[in-house]
């Protein structure tokens, strides 16, 4: 049964592509790599965000079970604007209540919705993987989850934790969304 494990990043240094975790972000990847470690299914392919608070995120758990870590660009987070938003929190609820919004330079949820579910798709149809991560960022998941749970908006966004984990299971033509972390 294909199942894909959408995972937010741990706890970082900031909002740069380029922004490690934290000491505390390292010690919940490790916690990750754990309670991946004690669930059921056994993860065999690994697809990141090539920020790297995403790859170092999973680093542990793919290290462990020797399992590269593919890194696409379309899962990386959503830039909201180009520009300093002094207002974003009010910003990104528009535009989880209009898809179509966009600030100058910025992607529209829309926007980052197509590339999202681009990979999402392709994992689907990956037939040699069963157990599949997809390690992203808090705005993007919560637009990809959207699409499988139709209340998940604004207001799950704001409960996400650093990490957070949901399992999309595959069973016919229905998806199941479990939030188990």
């Amino acid at each position: 049964m294909k199942q894909l494990i959408l995972i937010r990043h741990c706890q970082a240094e900031g909002q740069h592509k380029d922004s490690p975790l934290t000491q505390s972000g390292v010690n919940q990847a490790h916690r990750l790599a754990a309670f991946l470690n004690k669930q059921p299914i056994k993860l065999d392919r690994i697809i990141s965000s090539p920020f790297m608070r995403a790859i170092e995120t999973i680093k542990p758990y793919a290290d462990e079970h020797h399992i590269s870590i593919e890194k696409d660009r379309r899962l990386q987070e959503r830039i909201l604007s180009n520009e300093p938003i002094d207002d974003w929190i009010d910003v990104l609820e528009t535009s989880f209540s209009n898809f179509d919004f966009r600030l100058p330079g910025g992607e529209s949820s829309n926007d980052a919705l197509k590339r999202g579910l681009e990979v999402l798709h392709q994992a689907l149809k990956d037939e040699e993987h069963e157990h599949i991560a997809i390690v992203t960022h808090g705005n993007l998941l919560t637009i990809l989850l959207s699409q499988f749970e139709k209340e998940f908006g604004f207001i799950n966004w704001k409960m996400l934790t650093t990490p957070d984990v949901f399992v999309i299971q595959k069973e016919a033509d229905k998806y199941a969304v479990e939030h188990v972390w």
